[in-house]
């Protein structure tokens, strides 16, 4: 279980780091509001898992799959430059976190 509320904890890590792109510095209400509401709900879920995960592995799945997911998505929505280059690094971000899964002693 403490694997799942990690993995949702990272995703709602994305949405807060697009909200906050989007909020234009906390000036914009609703961008600015679903950057609290899932910064909140993604720090809470870090805490939790890290209850049985250890440390260094749930903050290192957390950011990966955070990072890896507010890049493709700006890649997606044209934000950021989509390049082969690009997706194979994410590619290889998410292959690092995957393993830490794999090698993880939890």
């Amino acid at each position: 279980m403490s694997w799942i509320v990690l993995v949702l904890s990272g995703i709602l890590e994305a949405v807060w780091a697009t909200a906050l792109g989007k909020s234009e510095g906390f000036t914009k209400l609703w961008p600015s509001v679903v950057f609290g509401v899932a910064l909140v709900a993604s720090m809470g879920g870090l805490a939790w898992a890290m209850r049985e995960i250890p440390t260094g592995t749930a903050y290192a799945v957390w950011v990966g799959i955070g990072a890896s997911l507010t890049v493709a998505y700006a890649m997606i929505t044209g934000d950021e430059s989509f390049s082969l280059i690009r997706v194979l690094l994410i590619l290889g971000l998410v292959g690092c976190v995957v393993g830490l899964k794999l090698v993880g002693n939890d």
